[in-house]
């Protein structure tokens, strides 16, 4: 199926429920959902932002002026706990995280009489280790990208023709994402980590994660980034602002970022090139 009629699948699987909440976090997924669910639904379609403390201020900044220029209402619920089944960060910690989170949106979207909540995974979402997709089928949570079918760099292309600025936004996922599993979840560690990636964004940086490993914070560039570390004055302002905020020592993955990277741990020795 061709990237044109995936589209109006999408537009069909989203008229047929008639009202919907989108679980809406201002990355490439959820924007686009937003603005098909808008496009399609009108005022019958609202997002839905948990404010907690794995968002960064930066994102939710973001996630706000984006749903003002679609023009859907925008409801931002507040849950700055983080419970203890996702603060002991069991190597399933993305179930737990997505349980908490879906049911929130759902007693979010059901006070504005609202049955449907659609969440932005997309197909190639089924290629990773994703133990919140568990978590959203058993709430019966609606995933109108992967029914149609979308991979993500057909997000990409559809949010470009759509005009919307996220089109090539860099991925981003929670900040619980930046800690090993098995080592607990704090807010001070996620403060640490959110100061340290806004440090690297403002230093001209796109494509990046800093993980937090105890006192160690290991950073993370595209491979075509990290020519754009090696000066040695620039390394020194890195390592003095990360230390800054909280960190012993700091550190460089060589071979850059790559998408779930803290699940190596689930390769085999072959597959790490071990």
């Amino acid at each position: 199926m061709d990237i044109n009629r995936k589209y109006e699948k999408l537009q069909r699987v989203i008229k047929d429920l008639g009202r919907a909440a989108v679980a809406f976090s201002g990355g490439v997924d959820s924007s686009f959902l937003c603005k098909v669910a808008h496009d399609v639904l009108g005022d019958e379609a609202i997002a839905v932002t948990v404010v907690s403390p794995m968002l960064p201020e930066s994102e939710l900044k973001g996630a706000t002026e984006l749903a003002a220029s679609i023009g859907i209402r925008h409801v931002l619920v507040e849950d700055n706990e983080i419970e203890e089944e996702v603060a002991e960060n069991p190597i399933d910690r993305c179930y737990y995280c997505k349980r908490v989170e879906f049911s929130t949106i759902q007693r979010a979207a059901a006070e504005h009489g609202i049955e449907h909540v659609l969440d932005g995974s997309n197909k190639d979402d089924l290629l990773d280790y994703r133990p919140g997709l568990k978590a959203l089928e058993e709430l019966a949570v609606v995933s109108p990208l992967r029914e149609a079918g979308l991979t993500k760099n057909e997000i990409r292309e559809l949010s470009r023709r759509l005009g919307l600025k996220t089109w090539d936004k860099p991925a981003f996922a929670c900040l619980a994402s930046r800690i090993p599993y098995g080592e607990r979840i704090t807010e001070k560690k996620l403060s640490k980590v959110e100061k340290a990636e806004d440090y690297l964004r403002e230093a001209g940086f796109r494509q990046f994660r800093v993980r937090s490993h105890r006192d160690i914070a290991r950073i993370e560039l595209a491979p075509e980034e990290r020519e754009k570390l090696f000066d040695t004055e620039k390394m020194d302002r890195i390592s003095a602002a990360l230390k800054s905020f909280g960190f012993l020592y700091v550190c460089v993955e060589l071979e850059g970022y790559r998408a779930g990277n803290l699940n190596r741990v689930f390769e085999k020795p072959r597959e790490r090139g071990a």
